[in-house]
């Protein structure tokens, strides 16, 4: 019998020790402050929300910050307010999370996807420029599972072409990029709050920008009770306080409650997640085939780890996939680990041929010129439809115990050591979207 616990054997770690990944880890100043909330009753306000934009905006040193019921909310309020609108295009890389950019499409404007770099996940400068048309109004940027997008490339490129930059951080809440924190390059900066990612409130978004006139269109779009804030009564005169968007967008003031107090302790909490996850590496760093994807510019960082993925070479395992290499580590250690990303979403027919709205033609292109064709225009993506096969995702470790982080290294050592074995069940299914296919039908 195999010595590998997925073959049979005995795990290193007969029970997984849940406290280690816990998130959030919550207080008694915040169970306090939602409470409060509750026993108010003023959970519909907006006054606690204010404190919370204003704390946020001021640790992102910027001059505006709106909150919002939840990421998408956001992203979408970001794109309407730098002016994406019919007939215009919005550049944005396959391998993300479909809220990044679906929300253009409401807009009608159309999505054209760029690649990534195959060794940090992030945006690729050259395949963004590349796409670039007379009809690209902006690019949304995605620091993708914690790490910094090459923001001095893309901001040199936008600003040559005149291109808006949205930057969506809810990947990286806190990280910074060459000293600067993600949020502070782009026009305007989104990202989702919601309890799994590192900056976590429940749910709510949140929109950050220097530019006063994307700050009022973001409100006038979903934030009905505060339009008067902003804009004066002449402006107002004929649509009154009814939002353009059609939209109600306010974060609830529970969210709010538990941002405020999240924003005391977050810094500290991602830096020991820091401290914890680069412990882990230490550990298997020189095993043959893998390598962390970590930012090397200095100053720059993955600040919260959330989704972190490090690329995984199946060449030096005998052939095995990331899928049954995976299987076999969270055999060993009770789970942790993952396998793929997102799925490349110009593989996903909504973005070039679903009539979503009933435009009685594609709705991305329903404002283009006829017969334009966004998906033949501009090509496959070749690193991005790879990534899911050669990527595994480590532990989120949330505390830096390495008396218990100890056991997950061994783990790894372990099976990377015996890879040979897994070869009679070696599934070698493709995988889309972080599942195999196989996995999908069952």
């Amino acid at each position: 019998m195999s010595n590998l616990a997925f073959l049979g054997g005995r795990p290193v770690v007969e029970k997984a020790d849940e406290s280690l990944f816990h998130w959030p880890i919550v207080n008694d100043a915040m169970r306090k402050a939602q409470a409060e909330v509750l026993e108010t009753g003023n959970m519909s306000g907006t006054d606690i929300a204010r404190r919370f934009e204003a704390a946020f905006a001021s640790w992102q040193k910027r001059k505006y910050a709106l909150s919002h019921n939840n990421g998408t909310s956001a992203l979408n309020a970001a794109m309407h307010a730098i002016g994406l609108g019919p007939g215009d295009e919005m550049i944005c890389t396959s391998l993300t999370y479909w809220a990044s950019c679906t929300g253009a499409l409401a807009l009608g404007a159309g999505v054209v996807f760029c690649d990534i770099d195959p060794n940090t996940l992030q945006m690729d400068p050259a395949s963004f420029e590349a796409r670039i048309t007379p009809r690209t109004k902006a690019v949304m940027v995605v620091h993708y599972m914690a790490h910094p997008a090459p923001m001095d490339e893309i901001m040199s490129i936008a600003r040559r072409h005149g291109i808006k930059v949205i930057e969506d951080v809810s990947h990286a809440q806190g990280g910074h990029y060459k000293g600067r924190m993600l949020g502070t390059f782009g026009d305007v900066a989104a990202m989702s709050l919601m309890s799994c990612k590192s900056f976590a409130i429940g749910e709510g978004g949140m929109l950050v920008t220097d530019d006063a006139e994307i700050y009022r269109r973001a409100i006038r779009f979903g934030h009905y009770d505060r339009i008067a804030d902003v804009f004066s009564e002449e402006e107002m005169e004929a649509t009154k306080n009814v939002p353009f968007g059609g939209l109600k967008n306010r974060m609830h003031q529970v969210s709010a409650a538990i941002g405020l107090e999240q924003l005391k302790k977050h810094d500290a909490e991602i830096a020991e997640i820091d401290r914890a996850m680069k412990y882990f590496w230490k550990g298997v760093e020189d095993v043959p085939g893998i390598r962390v994807i970590y930012p090397r510019d200095e100053g720059s960082d993955k600040a919260g780890w959330y989704a972190s993925r490090f690329i995984y070479d199946s060449r030096a395992f005998c052939g095995v996939s990331n899928v049954t290499f995976c299987d076999a580590l969270n055999a060993e250690c009770g789970g942790g680990f993952s396998f793929g990303c997102n799925m490349p979403l110009h593989l996903s027919s909504v973005f070039f041929d679903v009539d979503v709205y009933g435009h009685g033609r594609p709705t991305a292109t329903a404002f283009m010129p006829e017969g334009t064709d966004l998906r033949k225009e501009h090509g496959l993506l070749p690193a991005a439809e790879a990534a899911n096969s050669r990527t595994l995702g480590e532990p989120w470790f949330k505390h830096d115990d390495h008396a218990r982080i100890d056991p997950y290294i061994e783990a790894f050592r372990k099976v990377a050591a015996n890879a040979a074995e897994l070869l009679p069940v070696n599934d070698t299914e493709p995988v889309l979207g972080g599942v195999a296919l196989s996995r999908r039908k069952k």
